[in-house]
């Protein structure tokens, strides 16, 4: 039949031309090569538009969960800070971290409102003093419903931090494991709850992983091209990223200590010595290059101030010796003020230092921390692996295991060089065991998000089943992370308080953590729909875990919750004024789980509803009330 075939092509007439385009086959293979770089064009074209439109949902994610949710606690002050260092160019606020990403999210508020100074609210400077607070609070109350959009406006300027870690997730991946792993990383990033819920926010955690993921790809093409350029734009994202969070300080060290291993797995031993001493050299510059953006981002405020001229508060710094303490009662000095030390002079910002300083103090101070329903002075070693575990979706967790025995079973399909891998592994596991080292307390999972994108990069090896035609990985592949993307939008716009289903999602997460994990302050602006919808529900009590903002400013009238009548609290609390009273209660989830156990009680009573997954709604009845209070020993209501 063949025969056949080539015969009867072979009586069709040919064209002029035909016989020498077939004795010469120069113009098939240039037509050959050009329809190849079309077909490219075209793949390049479909993965851009890809890729813009999961940047696009990303944003308007982040944009709709930063309109909704109301100012939170940590908000509060980077809102006052950024603008006194907008107006007056001085870092003593919010010095605990570094002022860069509230800084990009209060300029236009501070061009577009000239009239708010925080320095207007006369509030004292001394060591161990935290102003920003106090004067935060003030603005709010000058600005009432207003200051919700203005704290939604610096929320928006803080998105490209986040796009920028999902750029980097797909083009790091990418490279490792091919262009399907490059959006398996870059989907990790858009629909992971943790980064959605922090992605919107103007506090710096997010924007410190977005920076600091982009500044270890810079890092990393100097490692596979090392010119004095490149070690140069590497300094220069490194001092940046520095600008966004203290706890990256550990870059200093680990960068160079990465160096030395990825070298020496790549062959380092036949490295001339040359070649080591340049390298060397331009690790030199790296650093050099980051303290003096580091220095730059804060003015050189303070910058070589020496060592025994600076008055810290943590023990560990103030020493043993003589101290003075403050009207506040915090007690200050230098350990260095009589060392050989005391003449050397800091190549940081002085604020930069002090922070630190005032950061380890908390950490000394052992604060109360919470944890499946245990509260205790000072934190657990294994907090942050017990949080990841419970707040990114089961899918997430299912392919970074997925990963691993692909890596370990058929590492020559799935796994990078070990140089690449080291580079990956330190970077999270750096970050990861510097907070979790840091035992003195244990309230928030924030802290390790620098650690996610580099998770992410490695779990999406798994993106290379489809380019190996390995079928099973692909399904198993498809499937966690279709479950993880559905997971995470059921929850959407309320991400800050996501919780798997290993923790009974978001309406049984509080029982396993709090603060910043849970409840933030972040559903005051729902608890005001919630009123102006049933007018019927007057009056109200609330028992609002957030301080800074009260409801009063969105013009919610409510009364305190009256406290249980086995907490301490009771003790200066009227037998007739202690809880369980009649009436509509709307109770914080934090508040449920309450240090001094001051709203117990309402853990014996079922809500009628909720606001958000942050606040339980009860009506109480007359006869539950007295039936409560009889058992507690409180006379009857009537």
């Amino acid at each position: 039949m063949a025969s056949n075939m080539e015969e009867s092509f072979a009586q069709v007439p040919e064209k002029p031309g035909d016989q020498d385009l077939a004795s010469d086959g120069s113009s098939a293979k240039r037509m050959s090569a050009a329809g190849c770089r079309v077909s490219a064009r075209t793949g390049r074209a479909r993965r851009v538009v890809a890729l813009t439109l999961l940047l696009a949902v990303h944003a308007a994610l982040l944009a709709w969960q930063g309109l909704g949710d109301s100012a939170t606690w940590d908000e509060v002050g980077h809102f006052s800070a950024g603008l006194e260092h907008w107006r007056h160019g001085r870092f003593e606020s919010y010095k605990v971290n570094p002022p860069l990403v509230r800084m990009v999210a209060l300029a236009p508020v501070a061009i577009l409102r000239p009239d708010l100074d925080p320095t207007r609210y006369m509030f004292w400077r001394s060591p161990g003093v935290r102003p920003e607070f106090g004067a935060g609070t003030l603005i709010a109350r000058d600005l009432g419903p207003q200051y919700f959009w203005w704290v939604t406006v610096a929320r928006w300027m803080c998105i490209p931090f986040s796009l920028l870690g999902a750029l980097v997730c797909y083009g790091w991946s990418r490279d490792l494991f091919g262009t399907a792993s490059g959006f398996v990383a870059a989907a990790l990033w858009t629909f992971s709850p943790s980064v959605l819920a922090y992605g919107h926010l103007i506090t710096p955690d997010l924007g410190a992983a977005g920076v600091g993921v982009g500044s270890a790809y810079l890092f990393r093409r100097w490692l596979h091209r090392p010119t004095l350029g490149r070690a140069a734009a590497a300094g220069i994202a490194l001092g940046l990223t520095e600008l966004t969070k203290s706890t990256w300080i550990i870059l200093l060290v680990l960068w160079p200590v990465i160096w030395g291993g990825y070298r020496l797995l790549d062959g380092g031993a036949a490295l001339r010595r040359r070649q080591w001493l340049q390298q060397a050299g331009h690790i030199g510059l790296l650093l050099v290059l980051a303290v003096w953006v580091l220095n730059l981002g804060y003015g050189f405020d303070g910058s070589f101030k020496r060592l025994g001229d600076y008055q810290f508060v943590s023990t560990s710094l103030v020493g043993s010796g003589a101290a003075k303490t403050t009207a506040e009662g915090v007690r200050f000095g230098n350990r260095f003020a009589d060392s050989f030390l005391r003449h050397v002079p800091l190549p940081l910002p002085e604020c930069y230092v002090l922070g630190m300083d005032l950061q380890k103090l908390d950490f000394e101070r052992k604060l109360p921390s919470y944890l499946r329903g245990e509260w205790r002075e000072g934190g657990w070693w294994y907090y942050y692996l017990y949080a990841l575990s419970i707040k990114e979706p089961i899918g997430s967790i299912a392919l970074a295991l997925l990963a691993l025995v692909a890596a370990i079973l058929m590492r020559r399909q799935y796994a990078a060089p070990l140089r690449e891998e080291l580079l990956l592994l330190a970077s999270a596991a750096g970050i990861l065991g510097f907070v979790s080292s840091q035992t003195g307390f244990s309230h928030h999972l924030r802290y390790v998000l620098p650690s996610l994108p580099f998770m992410f990069i490695l779990a999406s090896r798994v993106g290379r089943s489809w380019e190996v035609r390995h079928r099973t990985v692909s399904v198993l592949t498809c499937l966690a992370l279709g479950a993880s993307v559905v997971s995470s939008l059921r929850v959407v716009p309320h991400s800050l308080s996501y919780y798997n289903a290993f923790a009974g999602g978001p309406e049984g997460g509080y029982r396993h953590l709090a603060n910043s994990n849970t409840d933030w302050g972040q559903d005051l602006l729902y608890l005001k729909r919630w009123y102006d919808r049933n007018k019927n529900v007057r009056p109200i009590h609330v028992a609002y875990d957030m301080l800074l903002v009260r409801p009063d400013i969105l013009g919610i009238e409510c009364g305190p919750v009256p406290v249980d009548p086995r907490s301490q609290e009771a003790m200066s609390v009227d037998t007739a004024e202690q809880g369980p009273r009649p009436g509509w209660f709307i109770v914080s989830v934090n508040k449920l789980n309450d240090h001094g156990h001051r709203y117990d009680y309402f853990r014996d009573l079922t809500p009628v509803g909720r606001i958000g997954y942050t606040m339980r709604v009860y009506h109480v009845t007359l006869e539950e009330a007295n039936r409560m209070r009889n058992r507690f020993g409180l006379p009857e209501r009537y």
